[in-house]
């Protein structure tokens, strides 16, 4: 194997350095109830973050440009989303503490290791549980269910409810009110 060299450009490398010094530290510096200086702070690096959005100063993000949040929302803290590739999050989602969306992997059958960026969709209304982790690639129904500790690797039904590593369905999410 001869791994690849940097799949990026100066632009995007130049980008990231300024995110990671500056941007990742202001982000994190920031009080506990400071939503919006946060929401402001990745929409400066290029997310698309919705109004009311609640992003815990401890969440880890890699490359915000890749990062697409919606209304309401929730990201908790110690959460990691690892945008290599796009992750869109719906509107009403919760994403909680030290769960992880990984939006990056590279190629095993190829002697260059080659870095593959395939994007992340959760659908509104899902809950990604506490240290839960959604693969690369994965697509996340609306109203889905994602269990603490669960892994999903493939797409995941419409308002299902997933366990385990590999995550399976185990019932449907019945919603009160």
């Amino acid at each position: 194997m001869v791994p690849q060299g940097t799949t990026w450009t100066f632009r995007q490398n130049l980008t990231r350095a300024m995110w990671m010094l500056g941007g990742r530290l202001l982000f994190r510096m920031t009080f506990h109830n400071w939503y919006g200086v946060r929401r402001g702070i990745l929409r400066l690096f290029g997310a698309r973050v919705g109004a009311r959005a609640k992003i815990r100063p401890t969440c880890r993000i890699e490359i915000p440009w890749n990062l697409t949040i919606g209304e309401d929302c929730l990201i908790g803290d110690e959460s990691i989303l690892y945008a290599l590739g796009p992750i869109t999050i719906g509107d009403r989602t919760v994403i909680s503490q030290y769960a992880h969306l990984c939006a990056g992997t590279h190629d095993y059958t190829s002697r260059v290791f080659q870095l593959l960026r395939p994007p992340i969709v959760v659908g509104k209304d899902c809950w990604i549980a506490t240290d839960a982790y959604v693969g690369p690639g994965v697509r996340v129904g609306d109203g889905s269910v994602l269990g603490a500790r669960s892994s999903a690797y493939k797409d995941m039904e419409s308002g299902m409810i997933y366990v385990g590593n590999p995550a399976k369905a185990v019932r449907r999410r019945e919603v009160a009110g």
